[in-house]
């Protein structure tokens, strides 16, 4: 079952990158019977993402799959680095192991290249929790 879930808001300082998206794994942080899990997303290609949604597996610390879910960043300005958070209901944080991101299921643009929001992804993590794509 796929649950699409939606981003809080954000945004993060200004990295350098190719024409490539990259999607950073920041935070992860407990929110009652939730987990509020932090992304930085930079879109390095020459034009704007209008609509960017990944789909992701999470998976539990034995490396079981707890969801798969989508992640809506939304739009994404051409070479600028933005903050989605999103609040995922029924997840520990101490209980996500693994996140997997499959690809995406929406990336629209205009005169945006093929495969934009796949292609040579560059996926990162600053928490325990590895993100794998």
């Amino acid at each position: 079952m796929l649950t699409l879930v939606q981003p809080v808001a954000g945004c993060f300082a200004q990295e350098a990158q190719g024409k490539h998206v990259m999607i950073e794994l920041n935070a992860l942080e407990p929110v009652e019977d939730a987990c509020r899990v932090t992304f930085l997303v930079q879109n390095g290609h020459d034009t704007d993402i209008d609509s960017a949604v990944y789909e992701a597996v999470l998976f539990d610390t034995s490396g079981q799959v707890d969801r798969l879910t989508l992640f809506d960043f939304g739009s994404l300005p051409a070479s600028r680095p933005r903050a989605r958070q999103f609040v995922v209901p029924g997840l520990a944080c101490a209980a996500l192991g693994r996140l997997l991101i499959n690809g995406a299921e929406t990336c629209t643009g205009t005169d945006l290249p093929d495969d934009a929001c796949n292609k040579d992804l560059e996926l990162r993590s600053r928490v325990e929790t590895e993100v794998l794509g």
